[in-house]
Order: C-alpha cells, then structure tokens, then sequence
C-alpha cells in the first residue's frame, strides 16, 4: 500500500512536470521572437497567422501527447517492478543494510515511428539472381571441364565478330600485397619501389602503353621518397591516361573479417592522399585477391562516386553457373534496397587465378605461352611445360591466331563483344627486362591483329575504365548504367572454395588476438576523432587554438594508416607470416599508444571548468590511460588507482558513442576502503570485488570496483573515489530459458590436405571437449553478478525482469580466455544449444553492416557452412530470436536446429599450400568478448523476416554498440598544486534519433598532412530496425524522427559555418546547404557532411 502511495505520488508529480512544460511550450508560441520574425508583421485581421499558430499549438499539443503517453508506461513500469527508491531515483540501503538498484529514476521511453518500422517490414526490389537461390539450385560437384578444368569447353562461331570486332583490352597489373612472406617495408624496398621507379621509365617509352594501380599505402611511400622530377613523370602519366589509379584504398581490403568503419576509413585514407598529392577521383574497384566477396562493398564503392567495379575470388561452382548463363557481368544491388540506387556493375573474372595463365582464356596450357616473364632462360616457367615463344616476323601469325582463339572462347562467356584480358601477378614488373617483355611482344601481336581486318578484332592496352568504358559504350548506356538485358544480383560470395572441398572458412577466425585488437584500435580511433574534432572546434570558439596541441593529428594520421594496413587481405585475415604479424602488431600497438594521448589531451582541455587555467604540458599528461599493453601480443593490464587517505583520487569517465548509456564501469583500487562520488557529491554505489591475480588465487593488493553510471553521448563525466568502507548486493530474477554453452575441438583430416591458416579441412564433426583445460575459462557475468565457471558444460540463465534499467542489463556478457598453446592441430569452439526452433536457417552480418541469411547444407562439406561474423549472429523461430554478439571478428555457424557455433581459436602446425608457407603456431592467450541477447516476438507480430532480409531491433543494434565501443576510465594524475575545477563536458544539445548512428567525426587534413585543415566530416548511418520484437527499456529516451536531423541544433557551444553533403570519401562535394537545414538520411544509407564548426 505504501509503494502504491509512492508511485502515485511520483506519477502525480511526473504529470504537473509534464502539464507544466506544455504551459511553457505554449507561452514559448506566443512569445518567441524567431517565432514571430517567421510570422511576419501582420495585421491582427489576417486569418492566415491563426491558422498558422492554431497548427503550431496542435502539432506542440500532439507531441506533448506522446510524451505524457510515455511518462504513463514509464510509471506504470516503476509500479509493476516495485523498484521505487524513498529518494527518487538514488540507490538506496534495504532495512538489512543491503545497496538495492532500482530503475533509472528519470522516466525513458522507446518512441519509434510507425513510419520508421516500415523499412525493415517493406517489400524489396527484385533481383533476378538472388545469391541464396543459386546456393540452393547447384549441386556444388566438380566434373572435370577439360582444359578449364572446372567449367565446360568453349566453343565458337568463326563468323561472330564479322558485323561487330571482337574489342580487346589487357591491363597490364602487379599485385602488391602490404605485407604477406615480407613486411611491408620489406617488400617496397626488395620489390615495389622499383615497380614504380621502372613504371615512370617505362610507360612513357611509348603512349599506347597502360597501367592499373590499387595500393595507396605503397605508392604513397614511394611518394615521399621520389624527387620532384619523378614526381610529375608520375602525374603527367595519370592524368595523361597511361596510368590508372583503381579502387585507390589505403590497401585492397579484406571483405569477411572488417569493420565497414574500418573499410571507409581506409577508402578515405587513400582518396584523401590522392585528392591532396594528384587532384584525381577513382573510378573503378579492382578486388582480384580478396578470399571471397561481400556485398558492403559495392554499396561503399557506390556511395564514393565509383561506376563499376571487378572481383575475382569466388567458388569456382559459382563462376561456372555464372559464365553458362552469361552472367558474369551483372548490376549488384543491395538485399536491401527498395529501387535501384544502389546498383553497381560488377565485373567477375571466369577462371581459377587473376595470374597470366588463367586470364586469356580457358586454357592455361596455352595462356602461359604468352606470360613473357616466363621465357626460357628466366626464374619461373610454365607447370605446362610449353613455355613462351619471344614473337618475331616468322611467327607473329600463328602465335596471334593462337592468342585469339583464346581471346574469343573468354568473349562467350560475356554479353558484350568487349574483353577484359588482365596481364600481372604478384609483385610483377619489378625489373626493366619484364616490362620490354611484356610490352614489346604484346605491342606485336596487337599490330598484327590490328593490321588484319579478317581477323575482326580491336587489341589494345588499356586500363580498367577504359575497358568499363567501352562495354557501356557497346551497349549504348552511361557510365554506371544498367546496360540492358544485364542481369540484377543480390546476396554475397562467401564461402569461397578454390578447387575440390578446400573451403576457405579457416581465416574468419585464424588469429583472434589480433582481430580482437584490431576492434578495440578501431574504437580508440573513432572516439580519438571525435574528441580531437570536438576539442579543436572549442579550442578555435575559444579564441585558444594555439593552446591546444593541434599537433595531435599526426598521432591520428599515423593510427589511421596503421588501422587501413590492417584491413589488408593478407593481414586481419591472421594469413601473414608470423614476424610479419609481429610487424603489424608493433604498428598497431604503436598507434593504440598515440590514440590514447590524443583523448586524454582533448579530455583533459574539454572537462576544464576554467579554461583560463588549462596548461598543456607534453611531458605532464593531466590523465592516466585507462590501460596498458605491455607489448603488442600481450593483454591488457588495467591502471591501478592508488589511493590515499591524504585526499580524493578523481576520474574522467568517456562515453564514446552518441546515445546516453547506464553501464558498469570497473576501475582497480589498492584497498577495500572505498567510497565514489558523483560531480555533485552524491554516493554512489560500488560493488568490491576480489581480483584474480590467476585463475585461481586472489590479488591481496589489488580490488575491483564497479559502480553504475548514467553518461550522456561521448559526455566526460567527473567522479570522485575517497577512502571509506562500502558493499553491494543483488538478487536474481526468475529463469525463463536456458542455453547450454559446449566447448568442442575440431581437429585435421590425417589424409596430404590439411587445415592451415586459410582452409578449414576438419576430420569429421567437433567433439566435445573431455575435460576443461587448465588454460580455459568462462567468465558469465550478469549485471553486477560475476562467477567463474569451472564445470564443463556453462548454463546460463535469461533474465526477463531485469532489476535496473539499460542496454547492458538486457544481455550477458560472456568473456572467453582461450590459450591452446599446447595443443596441436586442434580448433576451439564454443556452440550454444537452445530449444529454439530455426531450422536449417541463421543469419550472420557482413562487416557490421547488414544482415545476410545464411541456410545450411547438407550437401555441403561442414566447412562450406562457416561464415565469417564480424559482429552478430543469430537465430529465430516465430517466438524468440537470440543474437550472439562479438567484439571481435570469428567463423560462425548454425549446424543443427537452435544451435550457433563459433570458432575461437585454431593451432595447425602445418602450411595448407595456399603460398604461406606456414601453419599457425604462434597463439596467444585471447580474451574474446560476447553478449548474448534473447528477444521475444511481441503479441500479434509472429512475421518472420523475408528470404532475403533481417535486420536487427533497436535494443540489439544498441547491445552491439555498447559491446564495441566501451566507456574509458581515465583517471587524473595526482597534482601538487592541486587539481583545477572539473566540469562534465556534454557536446550535443540533444541525443541523436536512436536509429542514427554517427560513424566518425573526422577531421579533414590540410595541404600539410601533419595538420588539419577547419574542416571536419560528419558521416552518419542510419540504422534499420526490426520493430517485431518487444520493446524493453533501454535506460535513456530512445525516438525516431523518420530520417530527418538538425546539425545546427546538434552541437553544444559551437557554431556551424558549413553544412555541406559529399560523397563517401569526401571528394565529391554537392551545393552547401542552409545552415539551419535538416538533412535526410534513409534507412540504411550512410551519408558524409562536410562541416565547419566553431
């Protein structure tokens, strides 16, 4: 009875709060001077201002409405959980002396417009190929095709190209890999520098001579050490046509294990240092080495203003059904996209390698012929045993005709009368000698071919646009265009198979400790970004830019860079050799460091309460970073707060993403005496813990403390330890269902083909693991309840009725510390059994981007059915969906009804004979990060998503957010002279639409790479989300907007001199707009803005 008395109370005061405001929300109307100036200065007579004003009032009484609406759930929530505290919203003590945390005082409320649901509920634009489709309609055998060995024989009709030549175009090429058998310093100095010395040589030897480039990291350094007269040959030939600059990323990335923050910002790494050193714009993508195809990159690709775009790795099933079909040159959309303002055209390559042998035609017997590197007397030869023939007057007819023939098979399998005929392979053109090889032989054939019109055909050298060019040309469309006829994909092209069952699934997971930090290198550079970006503009409003150490950029260009190299195919991947692995860790961790210093520097000038007193003193940091890495392969060691009864230790608390979060936060302390204050001098409580100095003895030096704190959007929040005695409790709530965690090993097959760092060749089903090593441990934590599970089998509990509010209370944090360094030829999984009845479907994200349904089959080898989850995982029926989220990339599946199953960790002791040359010997200890999500479809809503579509709901997105981008603890150093007055530094006036997320805020560079120029970019994505799932309280107000944002009424303190929207990568820039406009974002666009803020 008492409780009731208090709720009503509580939601009496709420309503007279609420009333009130819409009195002052009125008065606002009548009052407000912009208001007025919109009005005009019209006569009182003039029925049009009442009307105005009356539409006004009831458009303010509507959206007073909804609030009130929400404040009326909200106590109605408090009521039912009985979790009112006597001071509002505080912790308080329990009569038995017990800290009990009730729900978030502040009432939140989840208000997404109907409108906005409508996306992920909506019918899509038909694809004519829908790659799940073509999965179910092959049989995935592998007759033997003849000379291509994994097709069918090519036949033509001489006559064909009588009325319309057959068009030619080889692009000359070199692969260079940033770092693969050599780091990548090693590879410039031994090889790359002198591709580009010779290309500058060479090229300019004869203008009908072409050439296609995609590293910007390596001819970014080769750059740098060139003379200025090397220099402009090198432009003079870009921008003459000689040379083209294709995708023009940092590197040619991955597409399984990264980010899609990871491969923007690597995209706009390179074409910002192309914009800034060339002044020139990409055209085409060129993916020949990636280990199979994800559809983010089209969509990527698209949005920085490419047209067209090639990919090579994809199984050799595919490709066949592909080129029988003619279909090996299609427009790849979007699962997604409702129209058609996605569509990329996308070239395949037909056979088994982008080298010489398997690029002219189908035979390789006969294409090897004419790799001219290969003539007898060089290094390297034909497996053939037919080597090439240097061309001369004698046999220049016999050896076109040859040529050709093979030239026409390749033509049948498109629809244009156009070819695409590649000429390169890895690190090729190093040496003057290849280049006259090449070029002189090849510029022969071409003369004859060009000389005699019975043959009916155009050859040339040629570039990849001017190739793409052409095709659009024949077919009478605009660059980018759908030419017609040509077909509509959707989907992706993993897994990807090169020959027999060699399924390269092994590389979703080889190397977790790295993929790991690579996450957590990625967060430290987006939330660096922002808080430099955010710290700058309020160091210029300031009038103190030359206060502030500006200097930091350098720290994140070199993070930047570090962070692009890693996202190499050869590199996130854990395909590398082991001290070329070394060599990206020691960038990696070397980058982490300066990431570090740049939030504490701009944290330390953003809480100052004066601003007068800031003093910025390189060799005196304000902070303390939150961590320390020891060395680049080893964990992280938490900074211990030492405290002393002389006086209070003080920490700054970072929240790095754009919505107010309720979180645990866990800080060390030297003693058990303990208290934490808010900013304002509240208590708050703390749960003490013991810290385990191993797995099984407790430090008695070092405790844990874990308080709750409510933080606002990348807000710094002030806190406050001194030294007194403190405890926590809390009791469980009721189980609703139950998941057995198993821990299984998979080992190799006995027979010559074995497991290695790219395939994933296990000798049968995974076994359960006998019994648990001393080197394994699951830590299954749950709000603030913490237990170390010691038994074989984990089972973990689904809480409904969480006892406080917010995202992290929603889920269970799953902590894995997996070390198999004594184990051989054996893979680690972890597999989750529900009674969850989802058939033979699951879903798995691409890059954290979007949701890809995934079916198993049994007519596939179990390796065929890992794919690789970067992010999430899930399954569902028409009740539950339960989500595994990751804070790392990791191979997944789902091999049976209600199962999901991960790859953690893999230890192969030998090379798979993919070039390696290596096994994977060289594990570390590696802590992998889960959260573990059940969700309940609401009453009424028992859709199931579309074949092709499933997007995740708001909590979900939000789970996944929280999980990747932790809050920072850092603590201000003890001063002498005292610590100046703290304030909590919040940036935006109000939370961003919970359906938008803000992917960076990066600052754009200069003229001078080393420093920023007044600009920053703004890109923003819009999240899809699935409204079908009930709704739970996310611990802060969580609206929709259906798409619209003001950026002028975003940012705190600062004003906004530029809004202006551009392409992906900053290179296309569109008309400024106003700048009080709103922008429109759809959901799952991503859109950047330029921005000038002071």
């Amino acid at each position: 009875m008492k409780l009731r008395k208090q709720v009503t109370v509580c939601g009496g005061a709420i309503f007279c709060v609420a009333v009130f405001s819409l009195y002052l929300m009125l008065d606002r109307v009548q009052h407000d001077p912009a208001r007025r100036q919109n009005g005009g200065n019209f006569p009182r007579s003039q029925i049009s201002v009442l009307q105005n004003r009356i539409e006004q009032l009831e458009q303010l009484l509507e959206e007073n409405h909804q609030i009130i609406s929400h404040i009326k759930d909200s106590v109605m929530e408090l009521t039912d959980t009985g979790a009112v505290s006597p001071s509002g919203h505080l912790p308080f003590r329990s009569a038995n002396g017990s800290w009990v945390l009730p729900f978030d005082g502040r009432p939140t409320f989840l208000a997404v417009k109907p409108q906005d649901c409508q996306f992920a509920a909506g019918s899509r634009g038909q694809a004519d190929v829908q790659m799940l489709d073509v999965y179910s309609l092959l049989k995935f055998d592998n007759p033997d095709g003849g000379v291509w060995k994994q097709g069918f024989d090519i036949t033509y009709d001489p006559d064909e190209w009588d009325n319309e030549p057959l068009q030619v175009f080889v692009v000359p090429h070199s692969h260079n890999d940033p770092g693969w058998i050599k780091t990548f310093d090693k590879y410039f100095t031994d090889q790359t520098q002198h591709i580009l010395n010779n290309m500058v040589v060479k090229l300019a030897e004869d203008p009908r001579r072409k050439f296609i480039w995609s590293e910007i990291s390596f001819f970014s350094k080769w750059w740098e050490t060139a003379d200025v007269h090397k220099q402009e040959a090198m432009r003079k030939l870009i921008l003459g046509g000689q040379l083209e600059i294709v995708t023009g990323g940092w590197v040619m990335t991955d597409e399984a294990n990264v980010h899609y923050f990871a491969m923007i910002d690597q995209l706009i790494e390179g074409h910002q240092w192309l914009e800034r050193n060339l002044g020139i714009t990409p055209r085409s993508g060129w993916a020949v080495d990636p280990f199979g195809h994800s559809a983010t990159m089209p969509y990527l690709l698209k949005r920085a203003n490419l047209t067209s775009m090639l990919i090579q790795r994809v199984h050799y099933s595919i490709k066949k059904h592909f080129a029988s079909t003619r279909s090996l040159e299609f427009m790849w959309r979007q699962s997604w996209d409702t129209g058609s303002s996605t569509d990329m055209f996308c070239h395949m390559m037909p056979f088994y390698s982008y080298d010489v042998p398997h690029t002219c035609g189908p035979d390789p017997k006969i294409c090897c012929q004419f790799d001219f590197k290969r003539l007898p007397g060089g290094r390297i030869n034909c497996p053939w045993k037919v080597p090439p023939k240097a061309v001369v007057e004698a046999n220049v007819a016999e050896r076109a005709q040859l040529l050709l023939d093979q030239y026409r098979k390749k033509s049948k399998l498109y629809r244009s009368k156009v070819l695409l005929v590649p000429l390169g392979d890895d690190f090729r053109y190093d040496k003057a000698l290849e280049w006259d090889q090449q070029y002189i032989n090849y510029q022969k054939l071409f003369d004859y071919m060009n000389s005699h019109p019975e043959m009916h055909v155009q050859a040339q050298f040629g570039t990849l646009t001017d190739y793409f060019n052409a095709v659009y040309k024949a077919n009478g469309v605009a660059q980018g265009s759908r030419p017609a006829e040509f077909p509509v994909l959707s989907g992706d092209f993993f897994a990807y198979a090169d020959r027999e069952d060699h399924y390269w699934t092994g590389y979703f997971t080889s190397r977790p400790f790295y993929k790991s930090l690579d996450r957590v290198i990625e967060s430290h550079l987006r939330g660096a970004e922002i808080l430099y970006s955010l710290a700058v503009a309020n160091a210029r409003h300031a009038g103190m830019e030359g206060r502030y150490p500006v200097s930091d950029y350098a720290l994140l260009v070199d993070a930047r860079r570090s962070v692009g190299l890693f996202q190499h195919h050869d590199a996130i991947t854990g395909t590398a050799k082991e001290n070329v692995v070394i060599d990206y860790g020691t960038k990696l961790l070397r980058s982490l460091i300066g990431l570090k210093r740049v939030i504490i520097n701009a944290a330390h000038f953003l809480v100052m309460k004066n601003k007068e007193f800031y003093r910025f003193y390189q060799t005196e940091p304000f902070l303390e970073t939150d961590d320390r890495r020891a060395t680049q392969d080893s964990l992280p060691q938490r900074t211990l707060i030492e405290l002393d009864p002389a006086g209070p230790r003080y920490l700054v608390l970072f929240n790095p993403i754009e919505q107010e979060r309720l979180c645990a936060v866990t800080v060390l302390v030297n003693t058990v005496k303990v208290r934490v204050l808010t900013e304002d001098g509240q208590t708050l409580p703390v749960q003490l813990s013991a810290q385990w100095s191993s797995a099984s003895q407790m430090s008695a030096e070092v405790f844990e403390v874990r308080g709750k704190f409510h933080q606002r959007p990348r807000r710094l929040l002030c806190a406050r330890y001194e030294v007194i005695t403190v405890s926590i409790k809390r009791k469980d709530d009721p189980q609703e269902v139950k998941v057995q965690m198993q821990f299984m090993v998979y080992g190799t097959r006995p027979s010559k083909d074995k497991s290695g760092a790219y395939l994933f060749l296990p000798d049968g089903k995974a076994k359960v693991l006998l019994s648990l090593s001393q080197r394994l441990y699951v830590r299954c934590l749950l709000a603030s309840q913490e237990a170390l599970i010691d038994s074989l089998l984990c089972i973990v509990l689904f809480h409904h009725a969480v006892v406080f509010s917010g995202v992290d209370g929603l889920s269970i944090d799953i902590t894995t510390m997996v070390d198999i360094r004594d184990q051989t030829n054996k893979e680690l999984a972890m597999r989750l059994v529900t009674d969850i009845q989802s058939g033979d479907v699951f879903y798995t994200d691409l890059n954290g981007f979007q949701m890809q349904p995934r079916r198993h089959y049994m007519k596939l080898p179990l390796q065929a059915n890992f794919y690789p989850m970067p992010s999430q995982a899930y399954i569902q029926d028409s009740h539950h969906r339960l989500t595994l989220h990751t804070a790392q990339s990791l191979g997944v599946s789902s091999l049976e009804n209600g199962q999901l199953e991960v790859i953690m960790d893999r230890r192969l002791m030998q090379d798979d004979n993919r070039g390696l040359g290596q096994g994977l010997k060289d594990n570390k200890k590696t802590g992998n990060r889960f959260r573990l999500l059940l969700e309940r479809r609401s009453m009424g809503n028992k859709m199931m998503d579309s074949a092709t579509n499933s997007f995740p709901s708001i909590l979900s997105h939000m789970t996944n957010t929280f999980l990747n981008h932790e809050a920072l603890a850092l603590p201000v150093l003890p001063k002498r002279r005292g610590i100046p007055p703290l304030q909590t530094f919040a940036p935006l006036k109000s939370i961003l639409p919970c359906d938008f997320h803000l992917l960076n805020l990066r600052s754009i560079q200069s003229q001078d790479p080393q420093s920023p120029s007044p600009y920053t970019a703004m890109i923003l994505h819009r999240l899809a989300v699935d409204c079908g799932l009930e709704a739970q309280n996310l611990g802060f107000n969580c609206t929709t907007t259906q798409g619209q944002l003001s950026v002028s009424g975003l940012f705190k303190n600062l004003d906004l001199q530029l809004l202006q929207p551009t392409s992906l990568t900053l290179m296309h820039s569109g008309a400024p707009l106003a700048n009080d406009s709103s922008i429109s974002l759809d959901p799952m666009e991503i859109s950047a803005f330029k921005l000038k803020l002071r």
